[in-house]
């Protein structure tokens, strides 16, 4: 999009409000008794092929009844509300291994799954990871006890699994980026167009060798009709950290806490618990996610621990260049899975 051209509304049939979607059942996707024996079935001739989630794709993991509802929610991801719950694996009846396992197989009847990390991880760990919080390296799902700001991650659509819940707090919290910019098309339109503009954003020192430590990306992108969103404010303000990186100008900052203050209104957000078993899919176009800080209490099993899937969905079939997959090319040379051993079940 021309920056010199006035930003215009976008998408504003998906431009909800917290009182539009406060009934928890209009985007909970409850598993039936037929649901659960559809992925046991698919979970058995997938570990009867390979115990490596590298190793399942479609045809190790088959879906029947089960595909056409991952269908729907595709559509209402991409189209719609652009966020569910699923609720719930039987955390008491399957091992770790067999959760994640069967939250692979769901991931990729949704879209194909994109390295996280330099380390190629495809199936990621969130939880605290022990990292220093002035650690300049450091992402967000190796922090530990404290809340996230919203943000977006590097993917289509991000998803997340509960493995262990904290012992108090850490809830999953999302925002309407669409209705948050659309509003500030009509009220403030010189914020917007600051956010067209490429920015810089830190890579976290995980830039190929002899590649600049950042990166340019505009906030907001127009294409096709459509709204695309990279807003990750804490690494645009840490790539201020080189010297060569573009300097963050006052409209900038302004536009960047603009947006941050109205994702945390409780107007143009919910809050949701996900407890072991249960999985959160969004559109990371859409919909910023953030959430809450917490308490561990590793002794007795309450050790918060998500697993990640960012994935390429095949719904969208045309993207903006910068938005095509695998634009980090190195990160594809190893994939992997990443492998934290969870704390022991809660007792």
């Amino acid at each position: 999009m021309d920056v010199k051209l006035k930003p215009r509304p976008l998408e504003t049939h998906v431009d909800w409000l917290h009182d539009d979607v406060q009934d928890e059942s209009r985007w909970t996707l409850e598993l039936t008794d037929d649901d659960h024996r559809e992925l046991d079935r698919a979970l058995k001739v997938a570990k009867s092929h390979s115990d490596s989630l590298l190793d399942i794709g479609l045809a190790q993991f088959p879906l029947e009844n089960f595909a056409i509802k991952l269908k729907a929610i595709e559509c209402d991801l991409m189209e719609g509300r652009g966020f569910v719950r699923i609720r719930a694996l039987d955390s008491g009846r399957y091992s770790d291994d067999d959760l994640t396992m069967l939250y692979w197989g769901i991931g990729i009847h949704l879209g194909d799954p994109w390295p996280q990390n330099h380390y190629g991880h495809v199936m990621g760990d969130v939880t605290d990871q022990g990292k220093a919080l002035d650690d300049p390296t450091i992402r967000g799902n190796e922090i530990g006890q404290v809340g996230l700001d919203y943000h977006t991650d590097g993917a289509d659509l991000i998803g997340l699994m509960c493995l262990r819940s904290a012992k108090s707090g850490g809830l999953s919290c999302v925002a309407n980026v669409v209705a948050i910019y659309n509003e500030l098309v009509k009220t403030r339109p010189d914020l917007v167009a600051a956010l067209y503009e490429p920015l810089p954003y830190d890579l976290r020192g995980e830039q190929a060798p002899g590649a600049k430590p950042f990166y340019t990306f505009p906030v907001f992108t127009e294409h096709a009709d459509r709204l695309f969103v990279r807003f990750i404010p804490q690494y645009i303000y840490a790539s201020q950290r080189h010297a060569e990186a573009p300097r963050v100008t006052p409209v900038v900052r302004e536009a960047l806490d603009t947006v941050n203050a109205m994702a945390r209104d409780p107007r143009y957000n919910v809050y949701m618990d996900l407890q072991p078993g249960e999985m959160q899919f969004i559109n990371n176009y859409h919909v910023l996610h953030g959430r809450s800080d917490y308490r561990d209490d590793p002794a007795t099993g309450h050790k918060r621990h998500l697993k990640r899937l960012w994935l390429a969905t095949r719904y969208l079939k045309d993207r903006p260049e910068r938005f095509q997959r695998r634009v980090q090319s190195h990160w594809n040379n190893t994939l992997s899975v990443s492998k934290i051993k969870p704390a022991d079940r809660p007792h």
